[in-house]
């Protein structure tokens, strides 16, 4: 089955995808009404917005420096996941996509890296809580969350995965205890994005390793702007022996038209090489 991932109403409709994901609050902030027939999705932690409007909310390492766009290795700000205002706010959000649809995605759930949070709330927290081990503690207020989320989401939960399945990088850079979050939820989605998927051996194995990791069924998200139909149906091909869907993001009249392609030549008896790349 194949999906889209959009900020397009209007191409939630399309006939080619069998499912679709709607941005209602995406990294930058950015809200848009939930749809009915998508599910919706809320990028939970990661908000530009928030980050600017309050840099209280921020999280800081044992240096001090903030998870924000400025920093190396981050391409948006983030919200601290022990903010509880916060909190309430997307739980708020969950409660309006699920009164246009019962599925509903979570994204961007997490603390940023490895060495945060260590904000003044954070350290009270960690301090007055039952864990000596701060890996545990975070992990703790990630299931938490996903907890508080999930009992009000009557549908299916989807949840998306940073594309790194190598055993305990998830728990320490996330504190995504994958165990703990494989009874919780129905459905990962790990994005595997490149701008051109040239080579497609990389992807094999990424996704060869979370169906390694997790009992919960995964999906896998491409990336579709501005990538040559022949590349994407190759990705295509091999994200689609390992995940339960393949979705194409933000950019529907390619997927559509990799789509319309792969059809054509199953129907004709065509292949596209060795999926190995």
């Amino acid at each position: 089955m194949y999906g889209v991932v959009t900020r397009n109403a209007e191409e939630l409709d399309w006939p080619e995808f069998d499912l679709g994901f709607y941005e209602v609050k995406d990294v930058t902030g950015r809200s848009a009404e939930p749809q009915p027939n998508a599910v919706n999705m809320i990028s939970c932690f990661g908000d530009n917005a928030a980050a600017d409007a309050d840099p209280s909310l921020v999280p800081v390492d044992d240096a001090g420096n903030r998870a924000t766009r400025e920093q190396p290795y981050f391409d948006w700000a983030y919200v601290c996941p022990s903010r509880e205002e916060y909190r309430e706010g997307l739980l708020e959000i969950v409660d309006d996509c699920v009164a246009a649809n019962e599925d509903v995605r979570l994204d961007d759930v997490g603390f940023p890296r490895a060495e945060y949070c260590r904000c003044e709330v954070c350290e009270e927290r960690f301090a007055e809580s039952e864990y000596d081990d701060r890996f545990a503690w975070r992990a703790s207020v990630i299931t938490e969350f996903v907890e508080e989320a999930v009992d009000r989401i009557p549908g299916k939960t989807y949840f998306t995965l940073y594309p790194d399945p190598y055993p305990g990088h998830l728990y320490e850079r996330a504190g995504l205890d994958l165990e703990a979050l494989d009874g919780l939820v129905d459905e990962f989605v790990v994005p595997l994005y490149d701008t051109a998927y040239g080579t497609t051996y990389w992807l094999e194995t990424i996704a060869a390793g979370f169906e390694s990791a997790l009992e919960t069924p995964f999906s896998v998200e491409l990336y579709a702007v501005n990538v040559d139909v022949d590349d994407l149906i190759r990705a295509t091909e091999v994200a689609d022996a390992y995940g339960e869907h393949v979705l194409f993001g933000y950019e529907a009249g390619n997927a559509r038209a990799v789509l319309r392609r792969l059809h054509a030549d199953r129907r004709e008896g065509v292949t596209h090489g060795d999926p190995d790349g």
